[in-house]
């Protein structure tokens, strides 16, 4: 069953429900070894590789939005919840994204990350957002701390990624209390 996704704006993005015809886009930042490895996730080896994720993950499995460019249209990155396990039955959802190589350092994923926790805490009314990041993705770090995230600390040895390699996490999370005071 394909989940329904609400169109989200921001000044300069779009994030919109994944569709099939996404898998191009999603390809060519996928594909970047620069991209996936820091989230602890292969590049993509081709388009039907692409489309495979959007149709097996995106579109059933978990809430991801497409980033799409406002401009352009074209889909440069990914971002939604997942179900956060290590908080299972808190009423807790994990954050997580992805951005092409080409859109870093523009403030991008900051913009889309700040509209997905509104959304997440005035929509989906989640009591708390989690994150966690390989502890030397220091962009995603910068992402974090300027949403208002709090560094809870590194959990030891407690990610597995696609090559076997087991990393550890830096763990961060946001209340829905903290949200509405960073809102006042």
């Amino acid at each position: 069953m394909v989940k329904e996704m609400e169109n989200l704006e921001t000044e300069r993005l779009i994030l919109k429900a994944w569709t099939v015809e996404d898998a191009e886009d999603l390809y060519n930042y996928a594909k970047n070894p620069n991209v996936g490895p820091r989230g602890g996730w292969k590049p993509h080896e081709s388009i039907e590789e692409s489309l495979e994720i959007i149709e097996t993950l995106f579109l059933v499995r978990y809430d991801i939005w497409a980033i799409a460019d406002k401009g352009t249209g074209k889909v440069i990155g990914s971002i939604g919840f997942e179900k956060d396990f290590k908080r299972e039955g808190t009423g807790c959802m994990e954050l997580g994204y992805a951005l092409g190589e080409d859109y870093w350092g523009k403030g991008l994923m900051t913009e889309a990350a700040k509209r997905v926790i509104q959304y997440g805490f005035e929509t989906m009314d989640l009591k708390m957002i989690s994150i966690y990041r390989n502890p030397f993705n220091f962009r995603s770090g910068r992402v974090i701390e300027k949403c208002g995230f709090t560094f809870e600390g590194i959990l030891r040895k407690a990610n597995k990624i696609y090559n076997g390699e087991v990393r550890d996490v830096a763990c961060y999370s946001m209340t829905k209390d903290e949200y509405i005071e960073k809102m006042m």
